[in-house]
């Protein structure tokens, strides 16, 4: 499964590189018209947020995302647990199997 943004991307290229319509590109690259024309939102706390989860994983080494997230939020961060994985794997975050 291909995300939304690359869809997009490829859209983008079809319609540069050949003459024809966006509704004729979308439905070739099977994007909704509607989320073509979609502008992705960053958030504002995304960056600041990330730096958050990457301190808490360095500092608690066996902690995976579940307890990160709830470290988060007695810090205050109203956060989900979806999002909170999301930037743990873009990271590269990952606990170290554990030594008997």
């Amino acid at each position: 499964m291909i995300a939304p943004d690359r869809k997009r991307e490829a859209v983008q290229q079809v319609l540069e590189a050949l003459p024809v319509s966006e509704r004729r590109a979308c439905r070739v690259i099977g994007q909704p018209r509607s989320t073509q024309r979609y502008s992705k939102r960053l958030a504002d706390d995304e960056e600041l947020l990330r730096q958050r989860i990457v301190a808490l994983a360095s500092q608690y080494g066996r902690y995976g995302y579940r307890r990160v997230t709830a470290l988060l939020r007695k810090e205050g961060w109203v956060v989900n647990h979806k999002r909170v994985q999301r930037i743990w794997r873009q990271e590269g975050l990952k606990v170290p199997p554990q030594t008997a």
